[in-house]
């Protein structure tokens, strides 16, 4: 990932409730600052003196506290502290509640190439919209190239061997409802190093598909807008493949996974061939993940089943078998 500047935080395209609304009220210089985390610190501590694990490299956040103390200290003609906070090499400081602080301390904060944001949100809003913006740019992320589509609510991930039938399966699925996120090629990114989200690698092509023999398709034009969307969260893998006859296939629901970003996804391999509707095989899996979410799993009933039959067939055996028994 090329490097994150504040100019690319004040320039980022967000939309509705996450947008940020900052502005630049000093240090213009310093925007081309590199933020190299997504945490973000509030300076309470460090205006109070107390520099031990000051958390420097992260954006500094000023709420009303902070703002309140900022004040005090200028009231009493105290720098000193300020100073010393941007010998540090700072990204930026944000002033929360459309608030901006004193001429001086934008004069040593441009003195040390700091920039010096506002925004007109509260801290806590600001904080947690800031913070799922930063995950979503530091975190890892892998380009797959496969389909990933939403069934029944379930965000589906559809991988396989050009020509395959990927696209194809997706299309169909698409004409019983479901939705699309991205075909050909899917951006993945870890979120909290627990869950993966799904994208489009390029937002203007998401929603096309390539249907051999038919061309490019736009998606929305054609189903409408109730057929796409521009993320989804990943919650099972399926792999489309050749029948191979030689080839062992589950029959009973087993536990297969693939470990994607360091997160393990259920994995779904399903051989193709003619006759076989893997749509309607696809739509089943995503229901049956929606039942393993509510702790109810086929396989393992059907096994418990098996095994009580098994047992009653040979308690009934053993008794009719015992000369003792009559």
């Amino acid at each position: 990932m090329k490097d994150f500047t504040v100019l690319d935080l004040l320039d980022l395209d967000l939309k509705e409730k996450g947008v940020l609304g900052l502005t630049c009220i000093g240090g213009r210089p310093g925007l081309s600052r590199v933020i190299t985390t997504s945490k973000v610190n509030r300076p309470g501590l460090t205006l109070s003196g107390f520099f031990e694990e000051f958390s420097h490299n992260s954006i500094q956040l000023f709420g009303k506290g902070e703002q309140a103390y900022l004040r005090k200290l200028e009231n009493s003609n105290t720098y000193e502290t300020i100073e010393r906070m941007f010998s540090f090499p700072i990204p930026t400081c944000i002033f929360c509640e459309n608030s901006s602080p004193s001429e001086k301390f934008i004069h040593i904060a441009e003195s040390s190439g700091c920039p010096i944001l506002k925004t007109s949100l509260g801290s806590g809003e600001f904080a947690l919209r800031l913070y799922q913006t930063l995950d979503d740019i530091f975190s890892p992320k892998q380009t797959i190239h496969g389909v990933l589509v939403e069934v029944f609510g379930v965000g589906i991930l559809i991988t396989g061997d050009s020509g395959v039938g990927k696209s194809e399966t997706a299309l169909e699925l698409i004409e019983r409802s479901h939705r699309l996120i991205s075909d050909d090629t899917v951006k993945l990114s870890c979120v909290n190093g627990t869950f993966l989200v799904g994208t489009g690698e390029n937002e203007f092509l998401a929603h096309h598909m390539e249907i051999r023999g038919l061309g490019i398709i736009n998606v929305a034009n054609l189903f409408g807008v109730r057929a796409i969307r521009d993320k989804k969260r990943v919650q099972l893998f399926v792999q489309l493949e050749e029948w191979d006859s030689n080839k062992s296939y589950d029959r009973v629901g087993g536990d297969l996974s693939t470990d994607i970003l360091g997160v393990s996804i259920p994995k779904l391999e399903i051989p193709v061939k003619p006759g076989r509707n893997i749509p309607i095989i696809i739509e089943t899996a995503a229901m049956n993940v929606r039942l393993k979410k509510l702790g109810y799993s086929s396989g393992n009933e059907f096994n418990q089943n098996v095994l009580k039959w098994l047992e009653s067939e040979s308690a009934r055996d053993l008794y009719y078998n015992n000369e003792d028994t009559f």
